[in-house]
């Protein structure tokens, strides 16, 4: 920490010097969003940026409580199954830690080895104003750290009154949804005047299971004795959650400082295609941010810190396959710290520079409490999956955007990044010989990793008319592993699959040679009069991070039948091996004009993605089929409609090595309209209308049920099915 600070200190120094030998601070009465810089050219937006349409985003919050299905209406972007406020979005195929994500400019990463809190489970989609996407082609300014792109997710920002006067504003909202009696409530307050904004914003879900439109197994006591499920019922997928913010902001001219501190208490989040759920998860962040504009430029600093207290165990549909209700306590201690500091340069009215530097540091303690029976094996002692786990990154990085002219515009960047990761020893619950030997292997080894990566963006735009535009554009982009990918040490099968942060059902074990992902992705892009635009790209990857069945000179809990079983959940070890990806994707925004019955358009999107390993000639796992979801809106008056239709392809093309499960191909009709009186919104919908039973290519297996701990406790081959009909509303009244 006492380096974090130090680094901040003589990087604002730096920057201060240069904005006072440069230039003074504009007078403006205007809010600091909006100060236009005299006599300069703001600079151009990425062409391979996308941003999700405002009222698409207030309209899907009546329907989900994820804020990553919030993202599926943007060009390239899919979302892997998870609980019911933790949904990991994909872009291009690639998911997770591969993405980088920024909540209101925090970089949040998981602190569990079942990831089962994402980034974006930490902002509820009632606190989302805004969403932006980078997919594959990243300006290094956004990216770092990720190979598939970047996402940036911000709550609203921060509103002033007028000169010499104040004001309020309140805000209450509820909403209820019929498949899992799902309902919830948000609530926010607002005070401002000319300098001063002071706000607060909470929010709350609970939903029981959900149903499928039809049985899709049996039905029968979920575990134990603690309840029977129903055929159609997804089993583990309830959960409670709890956000809350209060926030400041004080800005003087063309300077503004913001600060906020959130809360978020989870009691409950289940999991459909995880052994083991969540049952008890708390958050806290703070985050403060600086923004001032000169008539050079702009400067943009923040620090933030966000700790995770988070709890695993047996839910209520979940047993230990001893039939004992011991259960199986596991914890996870996370915190991230960072700061960055980023100026942009105005150099001439054509031209603009942006150099910056950023530091993260995580820590990771994730341990197992001892459950002492003889019966068990797990205890007496402890068990740690990450000791002390450290991942620091410090990055700096220069882009340059010049506007050649009124055609013409390119976008240079290089970014160096250095990632310094470490673990202690460890044991496990015993000196047991399916623990002890693959503790001492671990521990006879270096943990201590440094790698150095680069991450270069080179991209060019030409208009030959006011409508049409193409962009070329090539990218490097380097991850380096997580700690769960090189730090997991255990092969024995109740700890393997505790490691499992993909939803696959299998158990799987790090690799401390683990080397960076690098990414070289070229693209194109043509679009015409922000009508239609197409979007093709490939990506090669060295030193993917692809799995394989888990090798018998890594620890003798890998057996020979492992290496060749098929049909069924398998142990795996993290790899770097060689992958492709390759796809396009397709926008159509469309106008159909106006009549006596109101205006009305029609949007699309088209997905495809292809994804191979290159050094075993398999599929990679969990990608996205062939895809389209169209829009048609009817907007009269207060009122607006809209018919949606989703089209999925069957996925066939799958990870042998995983034994990953085919789906099929399914289509789906979507309705929902609003009704603005005042200030009062009225959201109605039904999902599913005509209640399609279908598996989501990216749900994962189900292990939703039963003695999911047990070898053969849960069944293979069952896909988590999809939610059929459910019908919601929601309100939402200003005051």
């Amino acid at each position: 920490m006492k380096f974090l600070l130090n680094s901040l200190a003589i990087l604002l120094a730096v920057t201060k010097t240069a904005s006072f030998a440069h230039a003074q601070i504009i007078d403006s009465d205007d809010e600091p969003a909006s100060v236009e810089i005299i006599g300069k050219k703001a600079h151009q937006p990425s062409p391979f940026a996308h941003e999700a349409d405002p009222e698409t985003i207030i309209e899907q919050r009546a329907a989900t409580s994820d804020t990553a299905q919030l993202l599926q209406s943007i060009p390239g972007v899919s979302a892997y199954g998870a609980g019911g406020i933790s949904g990991f979005p994909a872009i291009h195929g690639m998911a997770d830690d591969r993405v980088r994500i920024q909540v209101n400019g925090m970089s949040l990463m998981s602190a569990c080895p079942n990831h089962m809190n994402p980034p974006l489970s930490y902002i509820a989609p009632t606190d989302v104003q805004s969403i932006q996407v980078f997919a594959g082609i990243t300006p290094v300014s956004r990216g770092g750290d990720s190979i598939a792109g970047t996402i940036l997710v911000n709550s609203p920002a921060p509103q002033f009154a007028a000169p010499d006067e104040s004001w309020s504003q309140g805000q209450l909202g509820t909403f209820y949804r019929s498949n899992g009696e799902g309902f919830g409530g948000n609530w926010s307050a607002i005070y401002a005047n000319e300098k001063l904004n002071l706000r607060y914003n909470g929010s709350f879900a609970k939903s029981n299971n959900t149903n499928a439109a039809r049985d899709f197994k049996t039905a029968g006591l979920a575990a134990d004795d603690r309840g029977f499920l129903a055929g159609d019922v997804i089993g583990s997928t309830a959960y409670k959650t709890e956000n809350h913010e209060v926030g400041m902001t004080v800005r003087d001219g063309n300077q503004m400082v913001d600060f906020s501190a959130t809360l978020q208490s989870v009691p409950y989040q289940l999991f459909p295609n995880q052994r083991m759920d969540m049952l008890g998860s708390r958050s806290q962040q703070f985050n403060l941010h600086y923004q001032s504009k000169y008539q050079w430029g702009n400067m943009d600093a923040r620090v933030f810190q966000q700790s995770v207290n988070h709890h695993m165990q047996f839910g209520d549909n979940k047993q230990w396959h001893y039939g004992a209700a011991l259960g199986m306590p596991m914890t996870s201690q996370g915190k991230i710290t960072g700061a960055s500091l980023q100026s942009e340069l105005f150099s001439s009215d054509s031209d603009t520079i942006r150099i910056g530097a950023e530091i993260i540091q995580h820590r990771l303690n994730d341990e197992w409490p001892a459950a002492t029976t003889t019966m068990s094996g797990m205890g007496p002692d402890n068990f740690q999956n990450i000791n002390d786990g450290q991942r620091d990154r410090f990055n700096v990085f220069a882009e340059w955007d010049a506007n050649w002219d009124a055609r013409w515009f390119s976008q240079l960047g290089v970014r160096s990044e250095m990632v310094n990761m470490n673990a202690g020893n460890v044991h496990g619950y015993n000196t047991m010989p399916m623990y002890a030997a693959d503790a001492a292997a671990f521990n006879a080894q270096p943990h201590q990793r440094t790698d150095h990566n680069w991450d270069l963006t080179a991209l060019t735009q030409y208009r030959w008319s006011d409508d049409q535009s193409i962009q070329i554009a090539y990218a490097q982009k380097t991850r380096s592993p997580n700690l769960y990918e090189r730090y997991t040490w255990s092969a024995a099968l109740m700890a393997a699959v505790m490691n499992n942060f993909v939803g696959d059902g299998n158990g799987y074990v790090g690799n401390l040679n683990l080397k960076p992902e690098v990414a070289h992705t070229v693209s194109a892009s043509w679009g015409w009069k922000n009508i239609f635009s197409v979007t093709p790209y490939y990506t090669y990857v060295g030193n993917f991070i692809d799995a394989q069945r888990c090798p018998l000179s890594f620890s003798t809990n890998c057996s020979a039948a492992n290496l060749t079983a098929k049909n069924q959940f398998v142990n795996l070890q993290y790899v770097n091996q060689n992958a492709q990806l390759f796809g396009m994707d397709v926008s159509v925004n469309l106008n159909l004009g106006s009549n006596n019955s109101g205006d009305f358009t029609l949007n699309g999107i088209l997905n495809y993605s292809r994804g191979k390993n290159l050094t075993t000639d398999d599929n990679l796992y969990n990608i996205m089929p062939l895809n389209t979801r169209w829009a048609l809106v009817q907007s009269a008056g207060a009122w607006t409609h809209t018919a949606e239709w989703q089209l999925v392809a069957a996925k066939t093309k799958v990870s042998a090595v995983r034994n990953e499960v085919p789906t099929g191909g399914f289509g789906l009709l979507n309705l929902r309209t609003s009704y603005i009186w005042k200030q009062l919104r009225v959201d109605v919908g039904v999902n599913n209308v005509l209640n399609k039973f279908y598996n989501p290519p990216l749900g994962g297996a189900y292990v939703g049920q039963g003695t999911t701990m047990a070898a053969n406790g849960v069944a293979w081959g069952v896909p988590v099915p999809g939610v059929g009909r459910s019908i919601y509303t929601a309100l939402n009244w200003q005051f």
